[in-house]
């Protein structure tokens, strides 16, 4: 059951997400972090199912949307399309604008160490909150919320905004060179654990190719990566 002050607090966000509930516990739990309930205990739900759920539909809608709207695209465009829009950057990006972080449930562990803005669990938190609608409201619904918060990263990709997966270039060109693996190592962190910066390496064979560091081990693998294909003038 939730308290007064909480289910207005979610009445209130309902008004960013375009959205009115049935359930209004449906968008409590999507807000809800494991590190909350497991400090509760008791059972209590958190959004990881949800997560589970929301990402399957936000597959699906941006799929749809990409096929209809480009039909002269290869599929191959399309998938690069779809791995930007639906990544973890564009995710917590979207929950960041409609301030999705300031109504989550967090444990004090991830609440001390920054958690809040998080992009894992920002982006994890918008998936749920997709399941959240398309179970209370259906498809149309969650249709209608995911293309209102990710559509203009589509223009941003295909106008050259986006950011360019440079992992995915990296491998697709040193596959057709050689057969040896590619690998990417976490060599060191730096700073507190709310502002850690991370900074990682990445090898094919033996060989080094490059160095990055970032605010997460993915976006210093990234930075790596543009590193070497920078060096290979690619």
């Amino acid at each position: 059951m939730l308290s007064e002050n909480r289910e207005r607090q979610l009445r209130e966000f309902e008004s960013v997400l375009g959205y009115r509930f049935e359930n209004i516990e449906l968008l409590n739990t999507a807000l809800t972090h494991s590190s909350y309930a497991n400090e509760r205990g008791g059972g209590m739900q958190h959004n990881e199912r949800l997560e589970f759920l929301g990402d399957s539909v936000l597959s699906l809608v941006i799929s749809e949307y990409l096929y209809k709207n480009f039909p002269d695209l290869p599929e191959g465009s399309l998938t690069k399309i779809k791995a930007f829009v639906v990544s973890e950057v564009c995710l917590a990006e979207a929950a960041r604008r409609i301030g999705l972080g300031q109504q989550l449930l967090l444990g004090r562990g991830e609440e001390h160490t920054g958690g809040r803005d998080r992009a894992s669990i920002l982006a994890d938190a918008f998936e749920s909150t997709i399941a959240a609608i398309f179970l209370d409201g259906g498809l149309e619904r969650a249709r209608e919320f995911v293309l209102k918060s990710l559509s203009g990263f589509v223009s941003d990709v295909l106008s050259g905004k986006g950011l360019r997966d440079y992992k995915t270039d990296l491998q697709e060109i040193l596959q057709s060179q050689s057969d040896e693996a590619i690998e990417y190592r976490i060599v060191g962190d730096l700073g507190p654990d709310h502002q850690k910066i991370f900074i990682a390496r990445v090898y094919h064979g033996d060989k080094l190719l490059g160095e990055g560091i970032g605010r997460s081990k993915k976006e210093a693998e990234q930075h790596a990566a543009q590193k070497a294909l920078e060096d290979m003038g690619k």
